[in-house]
């Protein structure tokens, strides 16, 4: 683990992998952490330098007033780029990650080597379900992250995983009950506000789509929609729920890191 110093506080990250290979930057979802990609890390990194953080208002990041914005989150992707002196990388974002790639890809696409999306869309959800859910969270606190996490599972994970897998949805899911609610919040209205509906067009890097069929979240149609309005991006679908990193697991390492060897 290591800390970038930001103006405002630090930007918690971690690099795997050599020296000398090509960076892959990886974004987290929302109320998760860098931890969510262990399943991926030991794959990756023998190929890749791997380089994950907690996104600002997470984890051991800096949390500072909200509400934030996609481009803000992006901005300090582009610090991190620039403190640790890499031109270009690769960049693979899973739901609110998927939003902070997306902005990437639109606004500063010379510094992707390729964009990975995950499990997002351009526009998620509604405004009255992000008021909502940021209303619960600063009026309950802690106590409301807990029972976020207890009604997550079930976004995040299909019913057979769950079961299969106890622990390791717990461990995900125990990264959200632990999330500062402040930050959570700041969080939510940068998703509420973020709609690339209308500027897709615009990402010309290698881009791969991830879609879960499961996904009641971001769902397959969203994935197709972000497909048919980028430029030659490709698109593929895995039996999975909202986390389909975790859910799983090697088949998405193995065709991730194609995509990424290719570009």
């Amino acid at each position: 683990m290591a800390h970038l110093q930001l103006a405002d506080g630090v930007l918690n990250y971690q690099i795997d992998g050599p020296e000398n290979a090509p960076v892959l930057v990886l974004s987290n979802s929302l109320g998760t952490d860098l931890g969510m990609w262990d399943t991926q890390v030991p794959l990756w990194s023998q190929h890749l330098r791997v380089l994950r953080y907690d996104t600002r208002g997470h984890g051991a990041s800096l949390v500072t007033g909200g509400p934030y914005t996609i481009e803000q989150l992006g901005r300090d992707v582009l610090a991190l780029l620039d403190a640790l002196d890499i031109a270009k990388a690769h960049f693979v974002g899973l739901s609110m990650g998927g939003l902070i790639g997306q902005w990437l890809g639109i606004n500063a696409g010379q510094r992707l080597h390729s964009l990975t999306l995950c499990n997002t869309a351009a526009k998620i959800a509604n405004d009255e379900v992000w008021n909502s859910r940021i209303d619960t969270v600063l009026k309950g606190g802690q106590q409301a992250m807990v029972d976020l996490r207890d009604a997550s599972i079930a976004r995040w994970f299909t019913p057979t995983f769950a079961k299969a897998q106890p622990a390791q949805a717990q461990r995900i899911c125990q990264m959200l009950a632990q999330t500062s609610p402040q930050g959570y919040a700041s969080n939510c209205a940068a998703v509420r506000d973020a709609d690339y509906r209308e500027q897709l067009g615009r990402i010309q890097v290698p881009t791969l789509i991830v879609a879960g069929t499961e996904d009641v979240v971001t769902t397959p149609e969203h994935g197709r929609f972000m497909q048919a309005a980028i430029n030659g991006a490709e698109y593929i679908e895995f039996p999975a729920a909202h986390l389909s990193n975790v859910e799983v697991g090697e088949p998405f390492s193995r065709r991730l890191l194609d995509f990424l060897l290719a570009h």
